[in-house]
């Protein structure tokens, strides 16, 4: 096997348990694909894929191996993702019961969501983890060499970026399916309820987190 191939397979190997282990950017994918529809869920699931894209690049760099000693980078990366997640629980909390595309409805629909706003909540949840910085500097350095050219490594990332972003999509799609969707309209307000536990228990976790 090519030593380029093989460097895939073995990094694969890990990051596959990465995709399927729940974490922020389940939750917040789950959430936009029951309270904004397929949409909006497929867009997060991009923006959590192209944010794999930034953390792979700043350790090309160097810059992640800067971060992951000092405590003090460690730190404003970790706190700002707290904050982070615990807003967007909130917010979960505040929201109420939805609707997803069906008109006429008794119940109060989600206000609409831009493309943008869609893209940036995932890329920005995924970007404000610091978890992705020690993966790569961890895993991704361990078992890719450092004389494996720059834009081979892109084209691992790239790999890694697309299959998270099928995995996310996949989920989206089931997620939005009509059964699944009346499901969903029908306990929107512990949807809201139980996403936005869920992102402020993840934000409180994220916070005990320590370098090293």
């Amino acid at each position: 096997m090519h030593p380029y191939l093989f460097e895939l397979a073995s990094i694969m190997a890990v990051f596959v348990f990465g995709i399927i282990a729940p974490g922020a950017d389940t939750a917040m994918v789950m959430r936009q694909a029951m309270v904004h529809g397929r949409k909006a869920a497929i867009l997060t699931s991009v923006g959590v894929g192209t944010s794999l894209m930034f953390h792979l690049t700043y350790t090309i760099l160097g810059l992640g191996l800067i971060i992951s000693q000092s405590i003090t980078l460690f730190n404003i990366i970790k706190w700002a993702g707290v904050v982070y997640l615990i807003y967007i629980g909130i917010q979960s909390f505040r929201a109420g019961s939805v609707t997803l595309d069906v008109p006429d409805s008794p119940v109060m629909a989600a206000a609409p969501q831009s493309a943008v706003k869609g893209f940036a909540l995932g890329f920005m949840a995924n970007a404000l983890n610091p978890k992705p910085v020690f993966f790569f500097l961890s895993i991704f350095s361990t078992i890719v060499s450092h004389q494996t050219p720059a834009l081979i490594k892109y084209g691992y990332g790239a790999v890694m970026a697309a299959c998270l972003i099928a995995w996310f999509v996949g989920m989206s799609l089931f997620l939005t399916t009509p059964r699944m969707r009346a499901g969903f309209e029908r306990a929107g307000k512990w949807i809201n309820r139980t996403s936005g536990a869920v992102f402020i228990a993840f934000g409180l976790k994220l916070a005990t987190e320590k370098a090293g």
